[in-house]
């Protein structure tokens, strides 16, 4: 911007963007006038690109230890992309950032999936290791890229219509993830009116596997002669070909139609540079905080939980006794039940607090897991595989939102590290679920799982105990002043 503009009674220079005086409902930024109107669509598009995307990715992911279950390949490519997405985190948000900028930082992370999709067509270990650890890569600075351009829009937005900065932010990211929740519906959706459905006289050989190998005492070996895995090829290629268009729409949304902005934080020369300034805040972080400690396990058991109904649950229980076919249409009741308590539970909290939606969460996992053991899938009695995905989803609505609160209110002084400790505890849960996903029987996952979630609950009811001491060690100091 011209210095001399500065001085110039038609503008008014705020956060290093000119707002004209004249036309006091646009800012401009870059020459690009950013009207209220055009900041609504640049929330849209940026939501229909990532509805594009994950409607292929989320779907397929839930599909890749079934799919591709021949040596293991889906899991080990689901494993390489948590285990590639721990490094990104710590390294490549903000180096990308800062010398694409947000608009090119996101087609071309979103290029990164495209490539897994397309390995897809030829899923064998080397290659889909390859195309997975890419994902792991293009997720995080993807992911940054899209919070910090919502963010943004958010400020620019409140300054035109003089509303609260948290509430608008907060508005557009509801109106983000209410987009992006329901891409689990469209892509599960797809998936299961594109593949084969089982032919009814498979029902009855398939109980009697079910008995055999199937359920709790399923073993990724045991189930390679099961009809409930395969799929014709032409299938597989046409479902695969509908996942890569989706995702390389999704590439060009947001290059024709998302508007490139300007930061008002500059970006510094730190930023970059690759630099182990956040790897090391993290570790400070895990070794000077008790409550980041405590927290470790519940962390882990977020993306335990997740992997296991993502891959063990799909292979074990659905895949092996229902078929491939039916996966779609039970996750698409996982996922709208998981976004509906995501929503419910999170206006909730607010009247009661947190403490009884962590309860009702261990409970529900607790309980889930416990059946699992117990229960023999039986494919004649196909609600029962519904409901539990049912109720899987409503306790991961409160494990996902509230630990990401919890971080949030408890590290508010180093929100950062804080923060990076989450994304690393998650991640790694995620990646020795899946390692592991092929060499042992679905009953040991299930005691891992429970283990994890036992020892996370009382790390986090230690962690509440402390909490509410502090604060009452603060209210009688503040009485003692005022007094």
């Amino acid at each position: 911007m011209d210095k001399k503009n500065l001085k110039h009674p038609a503008y008014d220079v705020v956060n290093g963007y000119e707002m004209d005086t004249k036309c006091p409902n646009e800012v401009r930024i870059s020459e690009i006038p950013m009207t209220k109107l055009r900041i609504y669509k640049n929330v849209v598009v940026m939501s229909t690109g990532f509805l594009f995307l994950f409607t292929a990715f989320q779907s397929m992911a839930n599909l890749q230890t079934s799919l591709n279950k021949e040596d293991g390949v889906g899991a080990y490519s689901l494993s390489s992309i948590y285990l590639a997405l721990i490094v990104s985190c710590i390294f490549l948000p903000k180096f990308i950032i800062s010398r694409l900028g947000c608009k090119w930082t996101i087609p071309l992370c979103v290029s990164g999936y495209a490539v897994f999709m397309a390995a897809n067509f030829y899923a064998v270990v080397w290659l889909m290791t390859v195309a997975a650890t890419l994902v792991g890569i293009c997720a995080a600075p993807m992911w940054s890229a899209k919070c910090t351009y919502l963010t943004q829009l958010g400020v620019w937005y409140s300054k035109l219509t003089k509303q609260s900065e948290d509430a608008v932010i907060n508005n557009f990211f509801g109106f983000f993830f209410m987009m992006f929740q329901t891409s689990q519906i469209w892509g599960n959706l797809i998936s299961s009116t594109v593949l084969e459905k089982k032919p009814e006289s498979n029902v009855t050989e398939n109980s009697t596997v079910a008995v055999a190998v199937c359920g709790a005492e399923f073993f990724p070996e045991s189930g390679t002669n099961n009809t409930g895995f395969k799929q014709p090829e032409e299938l597989v290629r046409n479902l695969l070909i509908i996942y890569l268009c989706c995702a390389v729409a999704a590439v060009v949304i947001v290059v024709v139609l998302l508007d490139p902005i300007k930061l008002d934080r500059e970006t510094s020369l730190e930023d970059r540079k690759l630099s182990p300034k956040l790897m090391v805040a993290t570790v400070k972080h895990l070794i000077s905080s008790p409550a980041q400690i405590l927290l470790v396990p519940l962390t882990v058991y977020s993306g335990v939980e997740q992997a296991f109904i993502g891959g063990d649950f799909t292979q074990s229980y659905v895949s092996c006794t229902l078929g491939v076919s039916n996966v779609g249409y039970i996750f698409i009741c996982f996922g709208v039940v998981d976004a509906s308590c995501s929503f419910i539970f999170g206006r909730l909290v607010e009247c009661v607090g947190r403490v009884p939606f962590f309860v009702l969460a261990s409970l529900l996992h607790g309980a889930l897991q416990i059946i699992l053991l117990l229960w023999i899938p039986d494919p004649e009695a196909p609600a029962y595989y519904y409901v539990i995905a049912a109720f899987w989803g409503m306790g991961d609505a409160v494990i996902q939102t509230q630990i990401n609160a919890l971080y949030g209110a408890l590290f508010t002084d180093n929100a950062e590290a804080g923060f990076a400790n989450y994304r690393l505890w998650e991640s790694a849960g995620f990646a020795v679920t899946y390692l592991y996903q092929n060499s042992l029987r679905t009953k040991y996952k299930l005691y891992i799982s429970l283990g994890f979630l036992a020892i996370g609950m009382l790390g986090y009811a230690i962690v509440e105990v402390r909490e509410r001491r502090k604060q009452g060690r603060k209210a009688e100091v503040k009485a003692t002043i005022v007094q």
